[in-house]
């Protein structure tokens, strides 16, 4: 089974980029998933002051750039695994949550899972 985790945080954090220590462990469980070919993609995603919404509402679409004040939560990062089970796809989600807990003191955060729809696996 094919899942996406995203991770959020609430706007109001100001704790700034990753520590070095987080983004060392990130990387060493990154890896590990990888060559276990567990882990499809990763990512941290830039600030939302950088982003773009594209947008359909009242038949219209527009076009606005960042950054969204009425944001609460932001998406900081995501990663698209290949599980043999939703269980397994949580297990991990836990340990890298962990890491933020052990390596950024303070920071609060959720990861969410989600299954891919309709995706059968390889």
């Amino acid at each position: 089974m094919r899942f996406m985790s995203i991770v959020t945080a609430p706007r109001s954090q100001h704790y700034g980029n990753p520590t070095p220590e987080l983004l060392e462990a990130m990387g060493k469980l990154a890896d590990r998933e990888i060559k276990a070919g567990r882990m499809i993609d990763n990512g941290g995603l830039m600030p939302i002051d950088q982003a773009v919404r594209i947008t359909i509402a009242n038949g219209e679409l527009s076009v606005l750039d960042g950054p969204f004040v009425e944001a609460k939560e932001v998406i900081g990062g995501y990663s698209i695994t290949e599980m043999a089970s939703k269980e397994e796809a949580v297990a991990l989600a836990i340990e890298f949550m962990q890491l933020h807990k052990d390596h950024m003191p303070g920071w609060e955060g959720t990861c969410e899972v989600r299954a891919f729809a309709g995706f059968a696996g390889s």
